[in-house]
């Protein structure tokens, strides 16, 4: 079975996820924290479960309506690229 591994911008998306709600309800996002951490725990098991990604060799997972989990993977390595509101652009647009 893949390795999870977690980049180190989806690292700091789930932070600043975590941070903005926070503010305003703690219990919620320690929940959503958990949770989003709880799905990606599973993302080894059954990388494919997950609907193909909007940049070619991704894949997304939703966790709620509203964030976006997304990964690569490979025989060995599930690697999480970003975790996103479900609001924010993606991809990026490139100039």
């Amino acid at each position: 079975m893949p390795e999870l591994e977690w980049s180190q911008p989806a690292r700091a998306d789930l932070l600043a996820i975590v941070d903005y709600i926070s503010d305003d309800n703690p219990d919620a996002a320690q929940w959503l924290k958990d949770e989003i951490e709880a799905k990606a725990a599973k993302l080894p098991e059954h990388p494919r479960l997950y609907r193909p990604g909007r940049i070619e060799g991704t894949r997304e997972m939703v966790v709620r309506a509203n964030y976006i989990v997304v990964y690569m993977e490979d025989p060995f390595t599930v690697r999480i690229l970003r975790v996103l509101h479900a609001a924010q652009q993606w991809p990026p647009v490139q100039e």
